[in-house]
């Protein structure tokens, strides 16, 4: 009984210090997560905003912009594919609706400014 209550205590004295680091590592992975997600989300907009803007404009529209009009078109196709209740399941199927939604977009704001 004594030999239990001692490894027990050793175990616990030893698990410590590992369990009481979880935590940080926890909110440290998940810090890199969001960095790693914003990153790709850069760059996959900006990707498609830049073939978006040479479909429609037959020119890019800048980094910026055209990062931009990918994000905001990949929004923009998002919102309503789930309005219409369609679900894409695959990486390619979501990256043709990001291209869509970037076209719809400028359309847009190319019908917007000649008003």
């Amino acid at each position: 009984m004594k030999q239990r209550l001692l490894m027990a205590v050793v175990a616990t004295a030893f698990a410590a210090p590992a369990f009481a680091q979880q935590g940080p590592a926890n909110a440290v992975g998940a810090g890199m997560g969001l960095i790693i997600g914003i990153l790709i989300a850069v760059v996959v907009g900006g990707l498609v905003g830049w073939l978006a803007s040479l479909l429609v404009k037959g020119t890019g529209s800048g980094i910026g912009l055209d990062i931009l009009i990918g994000i905001g078109g990949s929004i923009l196709a998002s919102v309503l594919l789930r309005l219409f209740g369609i679900q894409i399941a695959s990486a390619l199927g979501s990256l043709i609706v990001m291209f869509l939604g970037a076209v719809l977009l400028l359309l847009i704001v190319k019908m917007i400014r000649k008003a």
